[in-house]
C-alpha cells in the first residue's frame, strides 16, 4: 500500500497517515457501475453521528463514530468522504489520516487481524457546499431556510464518512443541533427534540434496522412536524415544509399507514419500526429514504397522488429491507416499487395490473431505447430510467402471468421475509422464484430480465389507457 499512499494529500489539521500493509485493499469495492464507491476489508455495524449545523454560514460540524468488523487483516481503513477531516481516532487512540479525491484513509496505528471489532472516530467542520478542483459538484442543497442532504445514488459522503455502497448496511444514531425554531429530520424513530440553554435544539433520530447509505438523509429547515401512531403501534412522523402551498401533499402523505396496510396484504409484514414522509418545495425526484421517503412538491402538482406514496413505501420492503448487492441489480428495488403502483391502481379500480402492463408494453416501440439494455444490467445511464422501472414491473407481471397469483404473491412475501434486512442479486431472485414455483423459469427470466430487446408477446389486447397511467408515470 505504500505506493497507493504516495498520491494522497494529507488533510489539514490531521497527522500524516502511517504506512499500511501492502496487502491492504485500496479504495473502492469495484462495483462495475461505480468502481470507487465503497471500500473493502471491513463491515460496518453502526454509525453514530453527532452533528451541529449553522445555517447562516452553512457549516456542518460533526463527530462520526463508526463501529466496524474487519473481514481481513488491516492496518488502515478507507471511507468515502468529501469534507475535510480535522482529527481521527481508532479505539480511542489518536491516529493519522489522509484524504484525496473523496477518499479518507484512517490509519489503524497497528495491524488489525480479521474478525476484530474496531471503533473509528472522525471529526470535521466545513461547509458541504464547498467544492474544489478534485471534487464533483456537491449534492448538498443549501436552502432559504436550511439545507437538504437527499440524493441518489450517492449523498452520504457529503455529510459523514461512510462505506458508501448498498452492500454494507448498518444501524444509525443521528443527533443534529440546529438553532431553536428550526427542525432537523432524518431516518428512523424520533427519540427527542431537546432545546438547550444555548438557543439551540438537538434532534435525535435512531434507525435500528440495517440501512444502506444511499437511503439515509438529513433535512434542516422550517417544517411542520406531525406525529401519530398506527393502529398496531408504529410511530408515524411526517414533516411538511412550511413553504408548501395547497393541501395535496398532506392529503397524500397522511394516507401512508393506509398504503402500508394495503402493501402488507401483498408483501407481508411491514419491515420497519417507523414510517412517515418528508415533503419539500424543491425540484427533485422522490426518494425512498428509509422509513420516511422524501417527496418533492412537484409529485403533487396536479393534486393528491397516492401512487407515489405506494411506490416509495413499497421500497421499504424492496430496496431498503431487501437491498441490492450491486447497482446493476436496481430493478429489484425500482421494478418492484413500480409494480406496487400497478397493484394500487388495481385495488382502486383505475386499471388492472394487466391493463397497465399491456399498455406499457405497447407504449414503448421496439426501437425505443428502453429495450436497449437488460433489466438486470441497465448501465449507469439508465439506472433510474424506464428500463428499470417499467421494464422491471413488466418482468414481474410476466412472472405473475406465468405462475399465477397464488404462487406469485407467495414468492414476493417469502422473498421479502427470507432476505429481510439483507442484500440480494437478480440471479438469486430468479432461483428463488423457481424454487417457489417448483419448476424451471429460465426462459422467462432470460427473456424479461437478463436480455436486451423487446420480448415477443402474442395477443396483447388493444385497450384504453388505464386511468392511473399518467399518475403512475408522474416522476
Amino acid at each position: 500500500m505504500r505506493a497507493k499512499l504516495s498520491g494522497l494529500v494529507v488533510a489539514a489539521l490531521v497527522l500524516s497517515a502511517a504506512p499500511a500493509h501492502a496487502s491492504d485493499p485500496g479504495p473502492g469495492l469495484g462495483d462495475p457501475y461505480f468502481p470507487r464507491a465503497g471500500n473493502e476489508g471491513y463491515d460496518v455495524q453502526h454509525y453514530e453521528l453527532r452533528l451541529s449545523y449553522e445555517p447562516t454560514t452553512d457549516v456542518l460540524t460533526g463527530a462520526a463514530t463508526i463501529r466496524l468488523t474487519t473481514t481481513r487483516e488491516m492496518s488502515g481503513f478507507y471511507f468515502d468522504f468529501w469534507l475535510p477531516g480535522r482529527w481521527a481516532k481508532v479505539d480511542g487512540r489518536d491516529v493519522g489520516a489522509a484524504q484525496h479525491a473523496g477518499q479518507m484513509l484512517v490509519s489503524a496505528g497497528r495491524d488489525v487481524p480479521a474478525g476484530t471489532s474496531v471503533t473509528v472516530e472522525v471529526g470535521y467542520s466545513a461547509s458541504p457546499s464547498w467544492t474544489h478542483a478534485e471534487s464533483p459538484i456537491t449534492k448538498w442543497r443549501r436552502t432559504a431556510d436550511g439545507a437538504l442532504a437527499i440524493a441518489a445514488p450517492t449523498m452520504s459522503p457529503w455529510w459523514y464518512p461512510v462505506n458508501d455502497h448498498p452492500s454494507d448496511k448498518a444501524t444509525y444514531d443521528v443527533s443534529i443541533s440546529v438553532p431553536t425554531g428550526m427542525e432537523a429530520i432524518s431516518n428512523g424513530a424520533l427519540v427527542g427534540a431537546e432545546p438547550g440553554a444555548d438557543g439551540r435544539t438537538t434532534w435525535h433520530w435512531v434507525g435500528d434496522r440495517p440501512q444502506a447509505p444511499h437511503v439515509t438523509f438529513l433535512a434542516m429547515g422550517q417544517f411542520d412536524v406531525r406525529r401519530s401512531t398506527t393502529a398496531d403501534g408504529k410511530p408515524v412522523v411526517n414533516a411538511y415544509s412550511t413553504a408548501l402551498t395547497g393541501t395535496a401533499a398532506r392529503e397524500s402523505v397522511e394516507r401512508t399507514p393506509e398504503v402500508v396496510r394495503f402493501l402488507e396484504d401483498r408483501f407481508g409484514p411491514y419491515p420497519m419500526g417507523e414510517m412517515g414522509g418528508l415533503v419539500t418545495p424543491y425540484r427533485s425526484l422522490p426518494l425512498e429514504t428509509q422509513t420516511r421517503p422524501a417527496y418533492p412538491a412537484g409529485a403533487f402538482r396536479t393534486g393528491p397522488n397516492t401512487y407515489v406514496v405506494a411506490h416509495e413505501m413499497a421500497h421499504q420492503w424492496f430496496g431498503n429491507s431487501v437491498s441490492i448487492s450491486r447497482w446493476s441489480d436496481i430493478w429489484l428495488s425500482e421494478g418492484f416499487a413500480t409494480y406496487a403502483e400497478w397493484l394500487w391502481s388495481e385495488a382502486n379500480g383505475e386499471g388492472t395490473a394487466r391493463e397497465i402492463a399491456d399498455w406499457t408494453y405497447r407504449y414503448y416501440a421496439a426501437d425505443h431505447e428502453i429495450w436497449d439494455v437488460a433489466v438486470a444490467d441497465p448501465t449507469p445511464r439508465y439506472l433510474y430510467g424506464a428500463a428499470v422501472h417499467e421494464r422491471g414491473a413488466l418482468a414481474l407481471h410476466a412472472l405473475r402471468t406465468e405462475v399465477g397469483d397464488e404462487v406469485f404473491f407467495r414468492t414476493l412475501r417469502t422473498w421479502a421475509e427470507r432476505k429481510a434486512h439483507g442484500n440480494a442479486t437478480s440471479a438469486e431472485f430468479a432461483a428463488f422464484a423457481e424454487e417457489v414455483a417448483g419448476r424451471d423459469l429460465d426462459d422467462l427470466f432470460r427473456t424479461w430480465v437478463f436480455s436486451a430487446g423487446k420480448p415477443a408477446v402474442a395477443g396483447v389486447p388493444t385497450t384504453r389507457e388505464p386511468a392511473s397511467f399518467d399518475r403512475i408515470n408522474r416522476r
